[in-house]
């Protein structure tokens, strides 16, 4: 299997036995431009998509409620349960689907690889957002500040996971349709 990067040879391993990293930002500096802003407006633009249904979700709940005099309000106890199996579903299929990049990533033109270059996958991407959203929720400044003193723009949980998000526009330009006389 031969994934994309930078010039790397394709079958080569480092001394320790390890696959090379597959974009290096001193030889392709231009996957790395731009990538934490893109990221942030990518984030808000997901928050939208995220939000929508849940939102639709509760607004059914409450009129269904009304409807069946009440009755139809012990739903909201599975609304917060289904936003969040709906945010890890959203996020595990979009970045484990055939783009590596949710709504909001494939509109500023991100995509999520592996840090030896290969695609996402559903468990990744579902991993992605749990620690995205844990981390956050603990460590809020240094996540993002963590994203500013690294070459490849990754934040702490893309680290641990050993994702690099890129910038998809510069990896693959369109390429001008074939002239048909």
């Amino acid at each position: 299997m031969s994934y994309t990067g930078s010039g790397n040879t394709g079958g080569a391993f480092n001394d320790s036995g390890a696959p090379p990293h597959a974009f290096d930002p001193e030889l392709e500096p231009e996957l790395f431009r731009g990538v934490a802003t893109r990221r942030i407006f990518a984030f808000l633009i997901d928050l939208v998509v995220l939000s929508v249904p849940v939102i639709l979700g509760y607004i059914f709940i409450a009129v269904f409620g009304l409807l069946t005099l009440g009755l139809g309000w012990v739903l909201f106890w599975l609304a917060w349960p289904a936003s969040v199996v709906w945010a890890i579903v959203y996020y595990g299929a979009s970045l484990g689907g055939p783009h590596s990049a949710t709504v909001g990533m494939r509109v500023m033109d991100l995509e999520l690889r592996t840090w030896y270059g290969a695609p996402g996958y559903f468990v990744l991407g579902a991993m992605h957002a749990v620690l995205f959203w844990v981390s956050v929720s603990f460590l809020s400044p240094l996540v993002v500040l963590v994203g500013l003193f690294n070459g490849r723009r990754r934040l702490l949980h893309d680290f641990v996971l050993g994702t690099v998000i890129i910038n998809n526009a510069v990896r693959s330009p369109v390429g001008q349709p074939a002239r048909t006389f």
